[in-house]
């Protein structure tokens, strides 16, 4: 294969990587010489007996110390543990008033979060389709560039190839930069959800008298009335029913307002002559 046909099909792996949730990317692999896993229904094949192997001699064990030296090391001195003085009493924490919340349930139902994976889901389809039609232009570009060689003279030939290849490498510097954009637009706008979300938490728990809120998923056991995922979900769409979504193609940091330039200060009035 050529440098060019390595080159697409090395960003045409890529360029899908990039456009799979992280979850998807990491439930599929294998390990070479190995079979991969059944796939929905699929029976795996039966794999072949491995060849018998030569047994490997366990490693050699560490040598040990001599036993002067390790009476020696057992009598190094060790510094004495301080006495430090007692604190002054302080002020006793306030009894606890526990609540819990689920923030993926209240994330689940909020608004403006629907909205940022909505949006935000429509400009990663959108590159992915994007990526896969330019990854089957340079296919073609491939393909009719071999089936012209024998035509062509290699000085022609050399100038085909760095065209195709400088499209490529300007592809795929675009599409990294329009990922690039994608996520911070995304983080942004969670952002804007996440100030606001612990604001509510907040709002909510001091309504409820409570002092100390953990997440659920770290408490073993706990009754309804500790609760307050519910409660906070409704508020926060009453707060925050929608979110300022960066344009597409635009970078946040582009939109970031220029610090105002420092202002020279006027030079000092000329005294009068003296008379």
């Amino acid at each position: 294969m050529s440098r060019i046909g390595l080159a697409v099909a090395a960003f045409a792996a890529a360029s899908v990587f990039l456009s799979l949730p992280a979850a998807a990317q990491s439930s599929d692999y294998f390990v070479p010489n190995q079979p991969r896993p059944a796939q929905g229904g699929q029976r795996a094949q039966p794999q072949r007996p491995a060849q018998p192997q030569r047994p490997v001699a366990p490693p050699a064990p560490a040598a040990a110390l001599p036993a002067d030296q390790d009476q020696a090391l057992a009598q190094i001195p060790m510094p004495p543990v301080p006495e430090l003085p007692a604190l002054p009493k302080g002020t006793a924490p306030p009894t606890a008033t526990i609540g819990v919340i689920g923030v993926p349930e209240v994330m689940r139902a909020s608004a403006a979060a629907q909205q940022v994976d909505k949006i935000i889901g429509e400009r990663r389809e959108k590159l992915n389709e994007d990526a896969q039609k330019e990854q089957t232009a340079w296919r073609e570009m491939q393909q009719t560039l071999t089936n012209q060689r024998g035509t062509m003279s290699p000085e022609q030939v050399r100038t085909k190839e760095r065209e195709l290849q400088e499209r490529i490498t300007n592809a795929q510097r675009q599409f990294q930069n329009r990922n690039r954009i994608i996520q911070e637009a995304a983080q942004v706008s969670l952002n804007q959800i996440q100030a606001s979300l612990i604001a509510v938490i907040r709002q909510v728990a001091e309504s409820r008298g409570m002092n100390l809120v953990l997440h659920r998923a770290q408490v073993a056991l706990n009754v309804n009335e500790f609760d307050i995922t519910d409660q906070v979900a409704e508020q926060i769409n009453k707060v925050l029913p929608s979110v300022t979504i960066p344009p597409d193609g635009v970078s946040p940091l582009a939109q970031q307002p220029a610090a105002p330039a420092a202002t020279p200060a006027a030079a000092p009035a000329a005294a009068p002559p003296k008379k």
